[in-house]
């Protein structure tokens, strides 16, 4: 199963995290909000700009950096 970005996602659309492609101290900061495998989340609006991003999961939102986001390995099935 090919692995999606945020960048990947349109407005509306949602995904599920499978993991990350680093272990940086930005990618530990995410998993301790809880954005870890199996959270599923929302694209909820992207700036005009593309920059930044602001996405749902576990019932509140959060705005992050394409660039912070870049890491974030998604997909359209749950790992769980």
């Amino acid at each position: 199963m090919p692995h999606l970005t945020i960048s990947d996602l349109r407005v509306g659309q949602s995904a599920y995290v499978l993991g990350y492609a680093n272990d940086s101290q930005y990618v530990q900061r995410l998993e301790h909000l809880g954005l870890i495998p199996g959270t599923r989340i929302t694209l909820l609006r992207t700036a005009p700009l593309g920059d930044p991003v602001q996405i749902r999961f576990r019932g509140f939102s959060l705005a992050l950096r394409p660039a912070e986001a870049k890491d974030l390995r998604l997909g359209t099935e749950s790992v769980q």
